[in-house]
């Protein structure tokens, strides 16, 4: 059991929070969807309430260590102040921390809030230079790690700091490190995990480790094509990860050999080009036409699956069925995500391509929990302990 900010007595101190506010701008800057921002509210309000003086780090895209107007992190101060409804002072700073960013956190009264500038402004930041690491954690006197989209990087302003600070957890990291670790280490059964998603080699750790836990488990998705070539079926012009065939077809011969019910669709909706309004056919998976590629599950795979989920108690879902980007190909990832929709099953979505189709059906209220990281949840379900997770303090 980790410590959570519930552990701390915060009157006066200074809290330095690791929040993940690498959110979409549009080309004027503005921001396109506050999800992150807002997950991480419950928080920052806690601490603020509590008295705690509250210093925010957080990244923003990809500024590769320097200082670059179009990635700070302003507009997030901006919108922060409208959520809180408190003026959040943006300590602006091209080098992230200096005599005048220190001045300004030194200025914040109890329940104030400041906001740093883009830590990756630092090349050391994802080098976890330990110089860095060491300024940022002199501005806080507790530790709070609360961004899960990037507790599986060791970086200075998630991992670093806690070699100088006492560390805990926030509530949304909290929240990740109960529904996805008893998910996977203690579930309700029956337990499913659905895999989806494109490339093999990419999920094959995780698939490896789901295997020794789950009763059922479903590969969907591009992935999928990659398993029919180890099978020997043709897949015409379908999505194919060459390099992991002899991987796939072991993942076959080790659920068989250890009893795991590994379910694969048996019948594909077929498209003659990669596009929306293209020529279609359902197939069952022995009969992919040599000119086509597979997009999506069809009706057949969707009731096979269905059955599947509908008895499951706990259910992990990482990665779509098909090219939900597209409306015509989206119908299976739609039926997965309204089943579980359905269901009164523990639903914990993995981040990603998937949550992102959940919160396009605008199901994302009838999901037990969606994991606000793709790659750490990935990382986590693989049963890699994460930097960022390791660093807070056991209660």
């Amino acid at each position: 059991m980790k410590k959570t900010v519930r552990d701390i007595s915060w009157q006066g101190v200074r809290a330095l929070v690791r929040c993940d506010f690498n959110v979409p701008l549009d080309g004027d800057g503005r921001i396109t969807d506050d999800t992150r921002i807002r997950a991480a509210l419950p928080t920052i309000e806690y601490l603020a309430d509590n008295g705690a003086r509250v210093i925010i780090m957080s990244h923003l895209g990809r500024p590769k260590g320097e200082p670059k107007p179009e990635y700070s992190l302003k507009p997030v101060a901006e919108r922060l102040s409208e959520l809180t409804g408190k003026q959040v002072v943006f300590a602006a700073s091209p080098v992230v921390v200096d005599d005048g960013v220190r001045a300004k956190v030194a200025a914040l009264k109890d329940g104030e809030i400041a906001l740093l500038e883009n830590v990756r402004y630092r090349k050391e930041e994802t080098e976890n230079g330990k110089e860095f690491s060491k300024e940022l954690a002199s501005l806080g006197d507790v530790f709070v790690q609360e961004a899960f989209g990037t507790a599986h990087r060791a970086h200075s302003s998630t991992a670093g700091v806690a070699e100088f600070l006492p560390a805990v957890s926030g509530f949304l990291i909290e929240k990740e490190v109960k529904f996805l670790g008893d998910a996977v280490e203690n579930p309700e059964r029956p337990f499913v995990a659905i895999m989806g998603g494109a490339k093999v080699g990419d999920k094959i750790k995780v698939i490896e480790n789901l295997m020794k836990k789950v009763d059922t488990l479903i590969i969907a998705g591009g992935m999928s094509y990659t398993f029919f070539k180890a099978m020997g079926l043709e897949i015409g012009t379908s999505i194919l990860d060459e390099g992991s065939i002899g991987l796939a077809g072991e993942l076959l011969a080790k659920a068989e050999k250890s009893g795991v019910k590994l379910l694969l669709p048996v019948d594909v909706v077929c498209a003659d080009e990669f596009k929306n309004d293209a020529k279609t056919a359902v197939v069952d998976r022995e009969n992919i036409p040599a000119d086509m590629m597979g997009m999506d599950i069809g009706p057949k795979t969707v009731e096979l699956f269905g059955k599947e989920l509908k008895a499951a108690k706990t259910v992990v879902w990482n990665g779509p069925a098909g090219v939900f980007e597209m409306p015509e190909f989206a119908k299976g990832t739609r039926a997965i995500a309204e089943i579980l929709a359905e269901s009164d099953a523990v639903t914990v979505i993995g981040g990603g391509d998937s949550a992102a189709a959940v919160k396009g059906f605008g199901l994302e209220d009838k999901m037990t929990h969606i994991s606000t990281g793709g790659g750490a949840s990935l990382e986590f379900l693989e049963g890699i302990e994460l930097p960022g997770i390791a660093v807070i303090q056991e209660a």
